[in-house]
């Protein structure tokens, strides 16, 4: 057997999984079930196995410790800071998703994960790790591709209205914006196109909106961070 010459440290996936909940933008956590950090909140993860792509580790943490299955990941971010786990030298390797709300989540945890849940992005509890080092990072990069591509159709239905994707970018951004602007700007930029299609709201004929679906392949050509 080859001997290393040098310590191998050892290697982790995390999983930043937002999505839109009660007008709220939402991460979800869960509560570790064994140390360290025992009972504290932290995002989906661990370690990765030895013939085990990174993605496919990912996948199957996220799947394991919340039911999440499937979910459209890309790579966020490497973490390295030596003493970022009691255990030892671990490097992790972040990951990053966006949820429909009505994605099943199993709440009931797992064998490394006492339970899981939403928790919204403004109302986090301490998290272990550099976990909300992580979480700050994903939510940057979020509001980064949100102004400059069509990231957001992975949290709208096909036909949207010009206020629920307002809505979703106030959300998002953490302010207010003008609807008229937004319109023009998301116009101009062809990330949406108005549809034929409308549907009555308070009595009214409202047009219905879509993400183009140029725009839309552009992203899962490129994943999300091109």
């Amino acid at each position: 057997m080859y001997t290393y010459k040098y310590p191998r440290p050892a290697l982790t996936v995390d999983v930043v999984a937002f999505t839109i909940r009660a007008n709220s933008l939402s991460v979800l956590l869960i509560q570790r079930a064994g140390e360290p950090y025992q009972g504290s909140w932290a995002l989906p993860g661990g370690f990765v196995n030895i013939d085990e792509e990174l993605e496919t580790a990912a996948s199957r943490e996220l799947e394991e410790e919340t039911g999440v299955k499937g979910a459209y990941l890309e790579q966020l971010y490497t973490y390295g800071q030596p003493q970022r786990d009691p255990r030892g030298r671990v490097v992790t390797v972040a990951y990053f998703t966006l949820i429909t709300a009505d994605t099943s989540v199993r709440t009931g945890g797992s064998s490394d994960a006492a339970q899981a849940q939403w928790v919204p992005i403004d109302n986090l509890p301490e998290l272990a790790f550099d976990h909300a080092e992580i979480i700050e990072y994903g939510l940057k990069r979020l509001r980064h591709k949100l102004e400059s591509s069509a990231v957001g159709f992975q949290l709208l239905p096909e036909l949207f209205t010009l206020s629920e994707i307002q809505c979703l970018y106030e959300i998002i951004l953490g302010n207010q914006l003008d609807k008229n602007r937004l319109l023009r700007r998301l116009l101009e930029t062809r990330l949406i196109e108005k549809t034929t299609e409308t549907k009555i709201i308070k009595g009214h004929q409202t047009p219905l909106y879509r993400f183009r679906e140029a725009a839309i392949e552009e992203i899962k050509a490129h994943r999300l961070y091109p």
